[in-house]
């Protein structure tokens, strides 16, 4: 008995180690990334300027969009289109990555594709977090959404800060936060590379392929069905199934609507309020700390049964701060509309991903989650070209305005999703 108690206390150990390790190894992975981000709007203005060929092969793009819509060229508008094709790329190369960069860690095991994407990182300067999720799923998701927190709050303010930096030393604004995101990455690889155990037994690796699983992620019909659940040992029934396709439509609806304004936010601000780059991260600042307090306080004290109740209030709130943020026409105005947004963002994702894992038995919830976040990288793929694409046309007011009151269409999947539940 001795044994098995030692055998248990070491696995506790063991695990409570890994959780610590990916906690470090997220926290400077999303530091790296939200550099970047009150930075965009600023760096997309200084690479039209300069006639980058990039840039401009990317822009002939934009200009054959426009031209087939038939919009007149407006410049203030146009680094949101711009900046929106980027945000979707993005979304869209997670969506493509994400199952197959899981498959081969069931196969290769974590830490290899841990380190592998790490160096594609430092080597592309691009944050690749979908790779780092699909490859820490064994580990405490509490920690995963506290370093979110965290990362999102401190990573935004040290851009700007360091892109003023930059400026008074005579040097390009990006380039220091650019550099100091390499560091961030450098000190991943190494933390990675001597520090993190391997969490896949060998006898799952060596048995694991997950090509089907992969197909199933990347084919959106089947991503929506949830089909890799329906070829599991013991399926769920055929309500429970209809059940988790409704949570699953609710949660692409919400994010594919969400992302779009998400997106354009900085935007917003730079052209309306004439946002600078230290301004741009004492926002992601407030955003950040609301969402720490909410998620550290109020969300996880959400009792079970109570989530769609929750996510039902959340999105709800939504609609007044977008309609707020919008029409804002001085700045207390905005950050009224940004404390509720905080609120709504840190509660309907957790809630919605916690149903989501009910629907499935304990071998069934690994493709369950991986189906979610598969169709939460689709939304947000879609959802940031959308957004711009109608900020780009009709204005900033009238694209917070329609995008708010499509967040009905999510409020009814979840009023037929809490039917299914009670039946």
């Amino acid at each position: 008995m001795s044994a098995v108690n030692k055998s248990v206390e070491d696995g506790a150990a063991f695990s409570s180690k890994v959780i610590r390790i990916v906690f470090v190894v997220l926290l400077l992975d999303l530091l790296g990334f939200t550099l970047i981000l009150p930075l965009l709007p600023s760096i997309l203005d200084h690479y039209a300027q300069t006639e980058d060929g990039v840039y401009q092969s990317l822009q002939s793009v934009v200009d054959w969009f426009r031209q087939a819509v038939g919009i007149p060229l407006e410049k203030k508008y146009n680094s949101v289109l711009f900046g929106g094709l980027i945000g979707s790329l993005f979304s869209l190369l997670q969506f493509l990555s994400s199952p197959v960069t899981g498959a081969l860690s069931d196969r290769h095991g974590r830490r290899p594709l841990l380190i592998l994407t790490t160096v594609s990182k430092m080597t592309h300067t691009k944050c690749l977090k979908s790779e780092l999720k699909s490859v820490c799923f064994d580990c405490d998701q509490a920690m995963i959404g506290i370093a979110f927190s965290v990362g999102f709050t401190v990573g935004p303010l040290m851009g700007a800060y360091f892109a003023i930096g930059s400026r008074t030393t005579g040097n390009v604004f990006y380039q220091t936060p650019a550099l100091l995101a390499l560091a961030f990455s450098a000190a991943d690889l190494l933390f990675i590379w001597l520090m993190l155990p391997e969490t896949l037994p060998k006898d799952i690796k060596v048995s694991s392929s997950g090509c089907g699983d992969s197909s199933d992620l990347l084919s959106p019909l089947s991503l929506f069905h949830f089909a890799a659940v329906s070829r599991t040992k013991d399926p769920p029934s055929r309500d429970r199934m209809q059940a988790l396709r409704v949570l699953g439509l609710v949660y692409f609806c919400y994010l594919f609507l969400f992302s779009g304004l998400e997106f354009t936010l900085s935007f917003l601000t730079h052209q309306r309020f004439q946002f600078t780059s230290m301004q741009q991260g004492k926002m992601f600042f407030f955003i950040g700390v609301i969402m720490a307090l909410i998620q550290g306080g109020y969300a996880r004290r959400i009792k079970p049964g109570s989530h769609i109740k929750a996510v039902r209030m959340a999105i709800i709130t939504l609609i007044p701060a977008f309609i707020l943020i919008g029409l804002s026409w001085n700045v207390t105005m905005l950050y009224i509309g940004l404390a509720l947004y905080s609120f709504a963002a840190a509660i309907v994702v957790p809630c919605l991903s916690t149903l989501v894992s009910d629907h499935g038995s304990a071998h069934q919830k690994g493709t369950v989650m991986g189906i979610l976040r598969s169709l939460g990288a689709l939304a947000r793929a879609l959802g940031p070209v959308v957004s711009s694409s109608v900020y780009w046309i009709a204005g900033a007011q009238a694209c917070f305005l329609i995008t708010s009151a499509s967040f009905v269409i999510p409020l009814t999947l979840l009023n037929i999703a809490r039917r299914l539940k009670e039946e």
